[in-house]
């Protein structure tokens, strides 16, 4: 009997210090079933290999669109106030010119994006504004002095020239109205002057207009990264074509947040052959100052909704003035289109030729009725 004892506890000792080996060395080796609670199934992807591990990349369409991008820089001088107390003849007999105040130059820097191996440039006109001094760095490292073709002030436009003695690599233009929201694009420039570089994003949303940035607003809205420096740079779509021109963020910290706006492309050519052509852009006006319809003034002025725009004033002597438009009319169709806002109604005339004579559709005293409108040449915006 102790023999059989014996025998069973140095088997469970055995058996107990195997295990304990097992759990240490292998715990996989020891099978657990479910703790407790309800079993649930997933689904998992299939391993990937070969062609379907490839990682997705848009270094094709950055590397397409890379050599057209430019780094801008411009400097202008600056005039600092004379001290009254030089015009002196006393203080300046004593102290002489050692209190002049010298000139001194201001800096800047943008982007921009060549449009033509001939040398043309795309860029924003906040870029170049202003600046006696400007310099074009090409992506191999070239450096030229630029000259200014012409300027859009109403559209943030303007386009440079250099003569690099040479055909340049110029940008691809998109298609127009081939953009959708949700499509991907990469931002090119030179954000705070680090060198070009490349952020991606989606298009967020098309159209958009009312924010108060240029007269004429049609804005290209991304979540690519755009920073100061990053103005008159490249915004292109996933095949490295141009869709628009990066102009302006939404920041309340002075770095992105998100919210990136795009000139588009189409609006961009046509501002850009206008340039290229004559120098400037030419628009249509009338004389006219216009406010939205707000449910409010529908109310107020008995209107069945609030298309059109009510004529808030009329500058004496111009063509409205002429053609008998009057303060307190709604604005309802020109040229046979029809006017849905104030930014509408204000694209739509300037879209006029001057010169030429429109028909234009109001609202007056409950009744509709037709004027005919000679459109004039839009004025150039007042220097502030």
């Amino acid at each position: 009997m102790r023999r059989l004892w014996l025998i069973f506890a140095q088997a469970v000792t055995v058996s107990l210090a195997l295990l304990f080996v097992v759990q240490t060395l292998k715990p996989q080796w020891i099978a657990r079933g479910p703790t407790g609670g309800n079993v649930i199934s997933v689904k998992e992807a299939a391993p990937l290999s070969g062609e379907a591990r490839k990682v997705v990349s848009y270094n094709d369409a950055a590397q397409k669109a890379l050599p057209s991008v430019v780094h801008i820089f411009t400097s202008q001088e600056v005039k600092t106030p004379r001290s009254p107390l030089l015009n002196d003849p006393f203080f300046r007999h004593f102290f002489g010119d050692r209190f002049e105040v010298q000139p001194q130059r201001r800096s800047g820097l943008g982007s921009g994006v060549v449009v033509s191996g001939e040398g043309y440039i795309l860029t924003n006109n906040h870029v170049i504004e202003a600046a006696d001094e400007i310099e074009v760095a090409l992506q191999d490292g070239r450096k030229f002095k630029a000259r200014v073709v012409g300027a859009d002030p109403d559209s943030d436009l303007a386009v440079l020239r250099i003569n690099a003695g040479g055909k340049l690599p110029a940008v691809t233009l998109a298609p127009a109205e081939s953009l959708r929201v949700g499509d991907v694009v990469l931002a090119i420039g030179n954000p705070f002057g680090v060198g070009q570089t490349v952020t991606s994003g989606i298009v967020s949303a098309l159209g958009r207009s009312h924010l108060g940035i240029n007269t004429f607003e049609n804005f290209i809205q991304t979540d690519a990264a755009i920073n100061p420096g990053n103005s008159g740079g490249a915004l292109v779509d996933s095949n490295g074509n141009l869709v628009g021109v990066n102009t302006a963020i939404y920041s309340q910290s002075g770095g992105s947040m998100g919210i990136g706006f795009a000139i588009p492309v189409s609006l961009a050519k046509n501002v850009m052959d206008q340039i290229i052509r004559t120098g400037a852009v030419t628009r249509g006006w009338i004389g006219i100052e216009v406010q939205e319809i707000t449910p409010e003034l529908a109310e107020s002025f008995k209107l069945p909704d609030t298309q059109g725009a009510l004529i808030a004033g009329v500058l004496r002597g111009s063509p409205a003035d002429r053609a008998g438009i009057r303060p307190g009319d709604i604005l309802l169709m020109v040229a046979g289109k029809r006017v849905t806002d104030a930014q509408g109604m204000l694209e739509l005339i300037a879209g006029q030729t001057p010169g030429t004579q429109a028909q234009f559709k109001l609202r007056r005293d409950g009744a509709e009725t037709d004027l005919t409108v000679a459109i004039a040449k839009r004025p150039k915006p007042k220097a502030e």
